[in-house]
């Protein structure tokens, strides 16, 4: 991969439809390492400015990692906040909390 091409996820939702998504980072919180999305359209383009903050997996060697939903409020503060802590220090400024997903 090149310094021009980004690193996209593709998501199964729950009506099982697929969701392209830019990966913005990889990043630690107390010890466990979660992964923010940027969802795309058709074309490739960031469609609304929602980001999605998922806890990252480890499956093993042999498999790709997994992503779960945080549940916990408490642990979705303490990501989101590390995640726009992130966001300042790469110049994209704060961003709304409502957009956080």
């Amino acid at each position: 991969m090149n310094e021009n091409e980004s690193l996209t996820v593709t998501l199964t939702l729950e009506n099982d439809e697929e969701l392209e998504c830019d990966v913005l980072t990889i990043f630690e919180v107390d010890g466990q390492q979660y992964i923010a999305l940027l969802p795309l359209n058709d074309d490739g383009e960031s469609e609304d400015g929602q980001i999605y903050l998922y806890r990252l997996t480890d499956n093993g060697e042999e498999e790709e990692p997994g992503l779960e939903n945080i549940l916990d409020d408490e642990e979705f503060d303490r990501v989101s906040e590390a995640f726009n802590e992130w966001m300042e220090e790469q110049d994209f400024g704060d961003i709304d909390l409502d957009d956080i997903e």
